[in-house]
């Protein structure tokens, strides 16, 4: 890792923020590679210096897309504190990828750059007062965003695409599925059909969705896993 002599005794007398950030939750639950890899970041705040009850962990925003930083809890907090003077690190697989606004981004080296405070990542160890580390990271932050707008072209452009083919399919709700000719049709499997009009004649029974609940609970009604 590049920049190692830049963490001071004042950095590592701070807390180091490990902040992790997936952008859905399919992402989450298929991805735990990705997971468990931001997670080891503790290990390595540790083996750069900091104790490690003076390691925090920002897990809120797995599963939360990075466009928009008001939106992310997480995201929040890691500034709140960053503006308090209490960080003296942050860690990230990517430190470019923590906001995919670059206002947010920037926005957030700027407070960095104020208080003091190291973003770490796998490339090195960037100091927000050194204007090379700066322009690296400003520069890297620009790319993601536009890395975004890109992938979200593509995606709509595939979707116009399918749509003019006539190939546009979308999920489903429970007890409907696509036949081979791509038509929605009610779900053959009986199982599923008796399932949804037990949901509905409980309902008519009980008159809302909570006696609906209690009545499944009391049937011990079989759940997906």
């Amino acid at each position: 890792m590049n920049g190692l002599s830049k963490i001071t005794a004042s950095h590592r007398s701070r807390v180091a923020v490990v902040y992790l950030r997936q952008s859905t939750l399919v992402q989450v639950r298929d991805n735990t590679a990705s997971t468990v890899r931001q997670y080891g970041l503790v290990d390595t705040a540790v083996e750069l210096g900091w104790d490690r009850e003076n390691v925090r962990v920002i897990d809120a925003d797995l599963g939360v897309s990075g466009t928009f930083g008001a939106d992310r809890e997480g995201f929040r907090d890691l500034v709140a504190q960053v503006c308090l003077g209490e960080v003296g690190a942050i860690f990230g697989l990517e430190v470019s990828r923590l906001a995919r606004s670059s206002a947010d981004f920037a926005r957030l080296l700027e407070l960095a750059r104020l208080t003091d405070a190291l973003l770490v990542d796998a490339d090195g160890v960037y100091d927000l007062a050194d204007i090379n580390d700066r322009l690296l990271l400003g520069l890297k932050g620009s790319m993601s965003e536009c890395e975004l707008h890109l992938l979200t072209g593509r995606l709509q452009g595939a979707k116009r695409a399918a749509a003019e083919r006539g190939e546009l399919r979308f999920p489903l709700p429970v007890g409907y599925v696509y036949d081979d000719e791509g038509v929605c049709v009610i779900d053959p499997d009986q199982e599923v059909q008796g399932a949804i009009r037990d949901v509905f004649a409980a309902f008519a029974a009980g008159g809302s969705a909570f006696q609906v609940v209690a009545a499944f609970v009391r049937r011990r009604f079989p759940l997906r896993a």
